[in-house]
């Protein structure tokens, strides 16, 4: 849009001290790009002057959700006003997410318009009243996250209306479905291609690795698309991640697969379900991981990455995510009809889920682990091969190429072909690193003699996570005090692990409140 501009008014904007681009661009419905270098993780953001001429003619407030355009590439963020000179007149930034998405260099013009109503957010209220969700319903919202029209505020809303037993089973299918349905998905042209999960809640639990290892040893095609943390000190990602690439395209996963017969990857770098991903990082700020969401989450990426059967892990314990058999059972039962309903032979077993698994909690520690087992080393981590034996077991059952599945999955591990699966694979994702351990360190001792006959997996999990982890790959805790270990006074129960010297006192700080994290009789 073009303006005329008589004498008094130009001499008037003369005397404004900025260039002539810049009184170009406050003349119109752009403004030019200041980059800040704001992280703000996933979420878009963009950032104006209160006093900006399109802030003012547009009605735009803080927090409003607008959409920005540069060149040929919209987004939709969330507006943040400043108050200081941060910005010029004329000028508007980004965070470093939306920077990265529109593909934009300091000083291009960008311009921005009202986002249209969404409306699908009048399910997410209704849902939050009681209302039951539709397939279509539920499409409509997935396709709205997905496209990035759902501020955090929205998403925490959609993930609290769903939270605890708010999502019956035909409800949990239709998420499922509408999670495939908005995402990529990988076809391998085969009738057999196996997965796992655990659901989590147990410390050190790193089982994958060593199954995905043991099956395409077995010759199973396993393409083990993992997830980072949500609410726990690691994920199989981040465990991974500190001893090679996890974040992979698609065309370079088939690659792996084709070559090695499994891959352990980052799912969220080929969009598998692209609006869970969005949920996930929601779920971990509110420390939330929703029964429904959470099913659907597993099913629809394990089915958007080609699976066709798939053994769930379901740890049950006090202090676990599971914390009763019928809390258990139910779960078994979701899964099973879930899988069913998309396609999907599910097995799930219910394991247990008292204490930690293994000594690692936190990425390196865990990625430790893994190793040890897969050379046959460390006695102390019969805990950990065990299950992950259990799990191989079953799956080469579930796939029907053995029998007495243990038994075959102990020979594998025992012989060394695991180990040697598993270097391959890390050397066709991009290389094998041994992880390091953290600079600092603390150990924690015992005040008292006696038999350890309780451990609070959550509090200890929260050690790990306040020591850093999985932020901090390096951090978090080595545990050394099973169920029914004789302990004397002045042992050490674990020791704490971190990168820096705030961040093991932090942990301490929360140590020195908490004398419940483990019961010595």
């Amino acid at each position: 849009m073009e303006f005329d501009v008589g004498s008094n008014d130009l001499s008037s904007i003369m005397k404004d001290p900025v260039s002539s681009q810049d009184r170009s661009l406050q003349l119109s419905s752009a403004l030019k790009l200041k980059r800040l270098g704001i992280d703000t993780q996933k979420e878009f953001v963009v950032y104006m002057r209160s006093d900006c001429h399109i802030c003012k003619s547009e009605g735009f407030g803080a927090l409003n959700r607008i959409q920005a355009r540069v060149n040929d590439i919209t987004i939709i963020g969330t507006l943040n006003v400043t108050l200081t000179d941060l910005l010029q007149p004329g000028e508007a930034s980004l965070s470093h997410c939306a920077w990265e998405k529109l593909k934009a260099e300091e000083g291009q013009k960008i311009t921005f318009s009202h986002l249209p109503p969404i409306k699908s957010l009048s399910e997410v209220r209704a849902k939050m009243y009681g209302s039951k969700l539709s397939d279509d319903a539920l499409m409509h919202i997935v396709i709205d996250i997905a496209d990035g029209k759902y501020s955090n505020i929205h998403l925490a809303a959609f993930i609290s209306a769903c939270a605890g037993d708010n999502l019956d089973v035909r409800e949990i299918i239709g998420l499922t479905k509408a999670m495939i349905a908005t995402g990529t998905t990988i076809t391998w042209g085969k009738d057999l291609v196996v997965d796992k999960h655990c659901i989590g809640g147990l410390p050190g639990n790193r089982t994958t690795p060593l199954v995905v290892s043991i099956a395409a040893a077995a010759g199973l095609t396993i393409p083990k698309t993992s997830s980072r943390a949500i609410t726990s000190p690691a994920g199989t990602a981040d465990t991974m991640e500190t001893i090679t690439q996890v974040e992979l395209s698609i065309e370079k996963i088939k690659e792996v697969v084709n070559q090695e017969g499994g891959c352990i990857v980052w799912g969220g770098a080929v969009k598998l379900s692209p609006a869970d991903d969005i949920l996930i990082g929601v779920e971990r700020a509110l420390d939330i991981d929703s029964e429904g969401q959470m099913i659907a989450s597993v099913l629809s990426k394990k089915a958007a990455a080609g699976s066709t059967h798939v053994i769930i892990d379901i740890p049950v314990g006090e202090t676990a995510k599971v914390r009763s058999e019928q809390q258990a059972e139910k779960l078994k039962h979701y899964f099973q009809v879930v899988g069913m309903a998309i396609g999907l032979n599910v097995k799930v077993l219910v394991t247990d889920g008292n204490q930690p698994i293994g000594q690692g909690i936190g990425p390196a520690l865990e990625a430790m682990d893994v190793i040890a087992v897969l050379r046959n080393e460390g006695p102390d981590l019969e805990d950990l091969k065990e299950r992950a034996l259990l799990i191989s077991g079953a799956l080469l059952e579930l796939a029907g190429i053995a029998t007495a599945g243990y038994h075959t999955a102990k020979q594998i591990l025992n012989s060394g072909k695991a180990w040697k699966k598993f270097q391959a694979i890390c050397n066709a994702q991009g290389g094998f690193g041994a992880p390091e351990y953290a600079p600092h360190s603390y150990d924690i001792l015992a005040q008292r003699t006696g038999v350890v006959t309780a451990v609070d997996n959550r509090k200890l999990a929260k050690v790990a996570k306040l020591s850093g982890a999985p932020h901090d790959t390096l951090a978090g805790v080595r545990f050394y005090s099973r169920l029914g270990t004789k302990v004397e006074k002045g042992q050490t129960l674990f020791t704490v692990y971190a990168e820096s010297t705030g961040s093991l006192n932090y942990a301490l700080d929360y140590l020195k409140s908490e004398s419940e994290i483990l019961t010595i009789v």
